[in-house]
């Protein structure tokens, strides 16, 4: 089987800082060891499911570390691991939404500026729309980040919320991480036309197509639709042609729709050696760094996994108690049912 979509084999620069760069490499390099260690935990029971970021790396650092964290505010997915630890958000608060501790995770989106996680496929993108107009309205410099898979592009929601932004020229930019599968189901198979960009002509907005892989080319597009928004250009939508080297998800088994063939030739592509030669080829990085930073992000890694684990379980009331403000009288009698439920249980327990 072709490849799903070919990047270019090598990538430069492209002005970036040193310490930019340096950083990427640290960031993508802790999202792979921890969601390794997320896939474990769910292997051992800890995570009743896990959703695995593998080969996304360059797409999620390279794109949020465009943004302002002061001003900007971004709308994940439920596979943005690699985009929270870039942007600095508290991860064992994040990793408790895959412990089922918390819906969202435990960490406070408002203060990271990193929305809930959200499993509404394409469901991120109206809430960005909205907080960008939002933003506007009120005269801030903030834009917007919205993530959404390839599958995510074919929901109506992402279609509307894309027409509205567009017509309203909202500060946001659309981040399409198109890694080749809606699940099971190809490219060419939900995807008329081939391009998600494409469709952005229809919206009133540039289309950008950038090779998903290359950190250096993703936080350059990224940052121009950035400044774009932030001078009254409007939206633009930006099309991350990756792939995901892993299943959908810890349920799924890619083996049974994917060719072996196609998933070898993408490890050829990882973003992270990638990234790794760039910086040995450039004499920015020796053996001494990278030898840090495999020891720093593992230290990292290994106290994150042991702190959601620990984490302790929310009480069980926290069903009743966030959902109304003022809870209704069905609310409240379903609150008692439960409670007298829980008290039974325990009477009975040796």
């Amino acid at each position: 089987m072709p490849p799903v979509h070919a990047p270019r084999e090598a990538f430069n620069l492209g002005g970036l800082p040193t310490d930019l760069l340096l950083d990427c490499y640290h960031h993508m390099l802790t999202a792979r060891l921890l969601d390794a260690e997320a896939v474990a935990l769910q292997r051992q029971g800890v995570f009743p499911a896990y959703v695995s970021l593998l080969g996304q790396e360059a797409a999620q650092v390279g794109s949020v570390l465009a943004l302002d964290r002061g001003t900007d505010f971004v709308f994940p997915t439920y596979r943005e691991l690699a985009a929270a630890v870039a942007f600095g958000v508290d991860m064992v608060g994040y990793l408790a939404s895959h412990r089922a501790l918390w819906h969202g995770g435990y960490y406070d989106p408002m203060r990271s500026r990193f929305g809930a996680v959200n499993a509404v496929v394409g469901g991120p993108v109206p809430h960005a729309v909205g907080w960008a107009l939002g933003e506007r309205l009120r005269g801030g410099p903030g834009c917007a980040l919205a993530y959404f898979g390839d599958g995510a592009s074919s929901e109506g929601d992402v279609h509307e919320a894309m027409n509205m932004a567009g017509v309203l020229r909202a500060p946001v930019v659309f981040f399409c991480q198109n890694n080749g599968w809606a699940l099971s189901v190809p490219n060419d198979r939900q995807i008329a036309g081939g391009s998600v960009a494409a469709r952005a002509a229809g919206y009133g907005m540039p289309g950008v197509v950038v090779d998903g892989n290359d950190v250096v080319a993703v936080h350059t597009a990224t940052r121009e639709a950035v400044d774009r928004a932030r001078a009254g250009g409007g939206p633009t939508l930006i099309e991350a042609r990756t792939y995901r080297l892993a299943a959908h998800s810890t349920s799924d088994d890619a083996g049974r729709y994917r060719d072996p063939e196609e998933e070898r030739y993408w490890r050829g592509r990882d973003p992270l050696p990638r990234l790794a030669e760039l910086l040995r080829r450039h004499h920015l990085a020796g053996p001494d760094f990278f030898t840090a930073a495999e020891r720093t992000a593992r230290e990292r890694v290994a106290a994150i996994r042991d702190d959601v684990s620990a984490a302790p379980e929310p009480p069980g009331t926290d069903m009743f108690d966030h959902v109304f403000r003022e809870p209704t009288p069905e609310l409240l009698r379903q609150r008692a049912a439960w409670s007298r439920e829980v008290a039974d249980v325990q009477e009975v327990r040796p």
